[in-house]
């Protein structure tokens, strides 16, 4: 029986998700199409990828092993469709900027790809907090940055959003609140709460519980991502992040599910910034044309941030 892409990748989003009828929704098709694929991958290996249970699944150690190396086919897939086109007439250096949710998250990927189109294009790389950025584009120590674009404040930085991350709601594996249909803040406020303290993560949370008339129960306010995904995984509390940094496991192997809330939690845009009298070089509208190639949407705006009081 032939193996197909179509069924891999269903594969994949159901042990991310870690439900078939979650998974469905995402992939808008039916659950019998999910279902169907994941019994003919069974039948190939002739072993259970996941084990089912009223919760939703969960891998089996053949489903772990099949899904380290169907990241592999798909992102050898992904490759092999976007052979870049090389342009050696872009020249120049850009002196870059990024907060340390980008920079870890999102930009290496992108940055590799842009020495393989742009070679003779040379980026220097810097790391910083959001008020430093805004203070070393004004003062053009810095030529542009990819930040979370919420967060700007000055007024005299534009800032052009690529895309926005869903919040969701992080949780261990088997937690009661994961037989709820619906959930919303109000669902959490007695929750432990693991708060992220990186990219004024901690400012976006408090805006979307005021909102609400809420406050999180914080058990712990940490700065590394990787605590809170380890705290949440063993069952210490429960957190609300991007889904730009969600993974589904921990360091140690342990399962963390997501769930959408009713009450949505802002959603995390990520875009580019610069000083709005700063001329544009060759280089920075090569910077600036990639990632409008890979990210441009009919809603997007270039605007001046408002000053928030």
């Amino acid at each position: 029986m032939e193996v197909t892409l179509r069924q891999i990748r269903y594969f994949v989003a159901t042990a991310e998700i870690g439900q078939i009828s979650l998974a469905a929704q995402h992939l808008n098709i039916s659950q019998s199409a999910v279902t169907n694929a994941i019994q003919t991958l069974e039948c190939c290996l002739n072993h259970p990828l996941f084990v089912r249970s009223a919760a939703g699944v969960t891998l089996t150690e053949t489903g772990h092993y099949f899904l380290n190396h169907a990241y592999e086919v798909l992102r050898s897939l992904d490759d092999a469709l976007n052979i870049p086109q090389t342009s050696s007439q872009t020249k120049g250096q850009i002196n870059l900027v990024a907060s340390y949710t980008v920079m870890g998250y999102f930009l290496p990927f992108h940055l590799q790809r842009l020495s393989q189109i742009y070679p003779n294009l040379r980026l220097k790389l810097y790391e910083a907090e959001r008020r430093e950025i805004e203070t070393g584009l004004l003062a053009h120590h810095y030529d542009m940055a990819v930040v979370l674009t919420d967060n700007l404040t000055n007024p005299g930085i534009f800032s052009e959003t690529l895309f926005r991350s869903e919040r969701r709601l992080w949780l261990p594996a088997r937690h009661p609140l994961l037989e709820c249909l619906t959930l919303n803040l109000a669902d959490l406020a007695d929750e432990p709460f693991i708060m992220l303290a990186v990219d004024e993560a901690e400012l976006s949370a408090s805006r979307y519980w005021g909102e609400a008339g809420l406050s999180p129960n914080i058990m712990l306010q940490t700065s590394s991502i990787e605590a809170v995904r380890s705290m949440v995984a063993n069952g210490m509390g429960i957190s609300i992040l991007s889904d730009l940094v969600y993974r589904p496991w921990s360091l140690e192997g342990k399962r963390i599910e997501t769930r959408s809330l009713h009450q949505q939690a802002h959603p995390m845009s990520v875009g580019l910034a610069w000083c709005e009298n700063i001329p544009f070089t060759p280089a920075m509208q090569a910077f600036r044309d990639y990632f409008h190639s890979v990210f441009l949407m009919p809603q997007q705006t270039v605007h001046r941030r408002p000053v928030r009081g």
